[in-house]
């Protein structure tokens, strides 16, 4: 009888540990590492998408694009934050970001191309249709 005892309270406090562990190895790593390939390719889409409308934009005049982003990533809302930061390097420059975030995952895309003569800031949400717009009095 105790021995039975000794091998079922084994069991359970191993099948207790294997339960706590189960969560957050075999479902929130892999969830998070598909959230973080799914950040880096709307960064990198948002990223292309801007650079195509200041390619394009006129000297004098106003340009609104609109596109469209997946809602949710993994069921969840997230974050798309386009901003300026301080060069590291060379304090005189602004380098130009994408951030996109929601929780503990984030993803940060360079903004390449139009960092040195245009501004860019903003910030949306994966829900509904989403804009880009360019006024060259640099006013909306």
């Amino acid at each position: 009888m105790i021995e039975y005892l000794m091998i079922s309270g084994v069991i359970m406090a191993l099948l207790i540990v294997f339960i706590l562990l189960v969560n957050t190895n075999i479902m929130e790593d892999p969830a998070n590492r598909l959230v973080y390939v799914a950040f880096t390719d709307i960064g990198n889409g948002v990223s292309t998408r801007m650079v195509e409308v200041y390619a394009i934009a006129p000297a004098e005049g106003t340009i609104d694009t609109k596109f469209d982003i997946p809602d949710e990533i993994v069921g969840r809302s997230y974050v798309v934050t386009v901003g300026t930061e301080t060069n590291k390097v060379n304090s005189a420059m602004n380098d130009q970001f994408i951030q996109i975030s929601r929780g503990s995952v984030e993803a940060r895309i360079s903004l390449a191309g139009i960092a040195t003569t245009k501004g860019a800031t903003g910030e949306t949400t994966g829900a509904g249709v989403n804009r880009i717009s360019y006024n060259s009095s640099g006013v909306l």
